[in-house]
């Protein structure tokens, strides 16, 4: 991809994913394709916060101003980005509201009501819904929005600071299972004090690499440890008669997640979706010949895959075939079955991989065995694929002048001093990300003092 915003915007448009022209900056509107894929990553991320106790919640979209400004911290993160509410019909409110940038300060007051008593921990709830940032650069849609309209949060409440770093840690586990199902690489790093959510006391970020060499962030998970719940009085009764403030985390991720799928798994042409995830998982190209027919099979065949559960689409418009493959490999179908008077004929069918262009022929008996072993080896091909191609694109620095080279995202190891990681960015460009969770220990490349393995990268 020469020019990946040309490209990534293109796909959308193309693909009909998301509609870019709603007269607001920063705000888009999603098709109906794109919906569809929105649902089932999301339908993928909600099983695995259900599987493991989460319950979902939702909660107002408006946050009075003066709970918004309780945490003075977490405010001081946020007052450029915030959204004001002002008046109401042709009247001044009596309080400004804020749309939601996130929603620490419209949950936990309701939390503080909740939690009486050691009894009702842990809670653990989550939310989709949209938030708002007055983002002053420039937009990319899906990336750099104004409202983030599928903001997952999850926000829960422990007895002890053990039991919500022991939730941290389950949260990440929740997250490598998200992104590995959808076969997107990642990094998981511990970010720098000064690069660390506001109010919280340490936060994790996942982050991906985009085909412009820039880190994109698609998940965090955030420790609160007592902050927030001093000041909204979540408190609860413990064994032992006394009072005692919860400790707390937070986690969420956006619909960078999907961008990142887009552009993981895409081509000059267009995405090729992961056959767990696509809207439509096979297509059905009817081929007529000489005044020959081929639709009366091609629905028994669109009949058979849809009575198995697949997400099918018998196209039976009037253009070519040339232009109905050339439209649906834009739109990211991983499997095209081609149906003309040999199929007929032979009462078999023509498979055709998107990410290969692999070509396989099945008989209608062993249509829907066939055609699910095939789905499973495009999803794995395309894992790998993406998993090699974030491999080749590290490079492992093990002196300073080893960040002269070319490079996308360096791997190298620093002591964690923000001297250290801003003599860094100086010399490249780039960020620190930050010390990776899972990294191993060395010497810092700019100071010598111990370090850990750490990441340098151009972001958004």
């Amino acid at each position: 991809m020469k020019d990946f915003t040309e490209w990534f915007e293109r796909v959308l448009t193309e693909a009909e994913l998301v509609d870019t022209r709603y007269p607001v900056k920063g705000m888009y509107v999603w098709l109906p394709y794109g919906m569809k894929l929105r649902s089932l990553v999301l339908r993928l991320l909600r099983e695995l916060l259900d599987q493991t106790g989460h319950q979902e919640v939702l909660f107002p979209l408006l946050i009075p101003e003066d709970q918004l400004g309780k945490e003075a911290e977490h405010i001081r993160g946020f007052e450029n980005q915030v959204f004001w509410v002002t008046r109401g019909g042709g009247a001044d409110l009596d309080v400004k509201l804020a749309l939601r940038p996130t929603s620490e300060t419209a949950m936990y007051p309701m939390f503080s009501l909740w939690v009486r008593s050691h009894t009702d921990l842990p809670l653990k709830v989550y939310q989709v819904v949209s938030v708002f940032r007055c983002e002053t650069k420039m937009t990319k849609p899906l990336i750099r929005v104004r409202e983030v309209t599928t903001f997952k949060e999850a926000h829960t409440v422990h007895a002890t600071a053990e039991e919500a770093q022991k939730q941290v840690r389950e949260a990440v586990e929740i997250y490598k299972r998200f992104f590995d199902a959808l076969g997107i690489p990642y990094f998981i790093t511990r970010r720098p004090p000064w690069d660390t959510f506001a109010g919280a006391e340490y936060s994790i970020a996942f982050d991906t690499l985009s085909p412009e060499g820039k880190s994109l962030q698609i998940g965090t998970v955030h420790y609160l440890g007592q902050k927030f719940s001093k000041v909204f009085g979540i408190e609860y009764l413990d064994r032992d008669g006394s009072h005692k403030f919860a400790y707390q985390t937070c986690y969420g991720i956006s619909e960078r997640v999907i961008a990142s799928l887009i552009f993981t798994h895409g081509d000059e042409l267009g995405p090729c979706f992961p056959p767990s995830v696509a809207p439509i998982q096979v297509v059905i190209i009817p081929i007529p010949f000489e005044g020959r027919d081929p639709l009366p099979f091609s629905r028994e065949v669109e009949e058979r895959l849809r009575k198995a559960g697949l997400r099918v689409e018998l196209d039976a418009g009037e253009q070519r075939p040339g232009e109905k493959y050339y439209k649906w490999d834009r739109k990211g179908v991983p499997l095209r079955i081609e149906i003309g008077p040999r199929e007929m004929e032979s009462r078999r069918v023509t498979l055709v991989a998107r990410d290969n262009r692999e070509k396989i022929e099945a008989s209608l008996e062993e249509l829907e065995s066939r055609t699910r072993e095939i789905l499973d080896r495009i999803e794995e091909r395309l894992k790998q694929r993406a998993r090699e191609r974030m491999r080749e694109r590290v490079v492992e620095a093990r002196s300073l002048e080893d960040l002269t080279g070319e490079g996308e995202i360096f791997r190298l190891f620093w002591c964690g001093k923000k001297e250290c990681a801003e003599r860094l960015e100086t010399q490249t460009g780039m960020s620190v990300l930050g010390q990776e969770v899972e990294g191993v220990e060395g010497n810092c490349l700019v100071c010598g003092e111990e370090g850990k393995s750490s990441l340098l990268a151009k972001s958004y």
